[in-house]
């Protein structure tokens, strides 16, 4: 009887120490091997409503107050992730980063609101969040295991900030305000310091900033190839493209642009016109011109099955399909009860 048990004290505590490492082994930090980009440019410069990652889209549900879910491309398997009201949604494989916003209840984001918009990491499947940094953020992109940022606070107002995937490491690293959503690798670009309006390069390897290419731009995106689109501020903010080592600009279409994205061959962007403004879009070598919709919209984000807008006046949330785009459709995912 002795011996029976110890062997159950034994097999107790085997099972114990397996159901610990286990636990350990599901909750330990996940860090990225590579400078993994959290969303594109386009995205983020949007507010960053939508993230497709790994056959996965994160998005802010405007049928839940802008709450952060899950689903598939498609928009099927529709999961909630948490109560949080989320924009600037980034993902690598393992979490999801956000910046929430929790005492709004529409898109209509403004710079900064002195709520509750801290910056935040969630599993890919919901559970526990973990607050990266409790100040008002904004402007959040993943890079590798560092999230970029612009930060608030009282004594230095809005400056560069970083801070590890796992909370730790958070620091301020450059002290103008400069955009950080178009990342490529360990890079990020951004349109201008104090003085200029060049496009910069941003080294997070070493949080150095040069020089790359003159001109006076807004809200650049640099793609593969050392291909750029970019604002012209010279030109009303007409989109521009050109390449960096050919250095040959060409003004894609003469619209004064409110904001943009680029996804694949195509760039969809709100054309400025207090009597005619509209949705359109154009190839990437300008040609191919089409208006999708007539009247004023925002917050234009592209998966690689559908684009989703927002009408700025009635905050519906639109749809279109990216491979074949047409008459647009109003966006309405569901409500998941908790």
């Amino acid at each position: 009887m002795k011996k029976k048990a110890i062997v159950l004290v034994i097999v107790l505590l085997i099972a114990a120490i397996g159901c610990s490492l286990f636990y350990r082994y599901q909750t330990r930090m996940r860090y990225n091997e590579s400078y993994v980009n959290g969303n594109t440019a386009g995205n983020l410069y949007n507010a960053g409503l939508f993230c497709e990652n790994s056959g996965t889209v994160f998005f802010a549900n405007p049928d839940d107050h802008y709450r952060l879910y899950s689903m598939d491309l498609d928009g099927k398997n529709l999961k909630k992730l948490c109560e949080d009201t989320v924009m600037y949604i980034n993902a690598d494989s393992h979490y999801v980063y956000y910046v929430r916003n929790n005492d709004r209840n529409s898109a209509s984001y403004g710079f900064f609101s002195f709520d509750n918009n801290s910056l935040c990491r969630i599993s890919r499947n919901g559970g526990a969040i973990a607050v990266l940094d409790p100040d008002p953020c904004i402007y959040a992109t993943l890079i590798g295991n560092y999230v970029y940022y612009l930060h608030y606070d009282k004594e230095h107002a809005t400056t560069l900030y970083k801070v590890g995937i796992d909370g730790k490491d958070r620091q301020m690293v450059y002290t103008p305000y400069i955009f950080t959503c178009s990342a490529l690798g360990q890079y990020f670009y951004s349109n201008g310091t104090e003085t200029d309006g060049a496009l910069y390069q941003y080294d997070t390897t070493n949080d150095q900033m040069t020089k790359i290419y003159d001109c006076n731009c807004y809200k650049p995106i640099v793609t593969s190839d050392n291909n750029v689109y970019y604002l012209d501020v010279n030109q009303n903010n007409a989109l521009v493209h050109t390449n960096i080592v050919s250095d040959n600009p060409i003004t894609l279409t003469t619209d004064s642009i409110d904001l943009y994205n680029v996804y694949g061959s195509y760039i969809y962007y709100q054309r400025y016109s207090e009597d005619n403004p509209a949705l359109c879009m154009i190839k990437n070598d300008g040609t191919g011109y089409r208006e999708l919709a007539s009247g004023n919209y925002s917050n234009i984000n592209v998966t690689s099955y559908y684009i989703y807008f927002t009408d700025f006046k009635t905050r519906q949330v639109f749809y279109t399909s990216t491979e074949n785009p047409g008459e647009l459709k109003p966006f309405h995912p569901g409500v998941i009860d908790d």
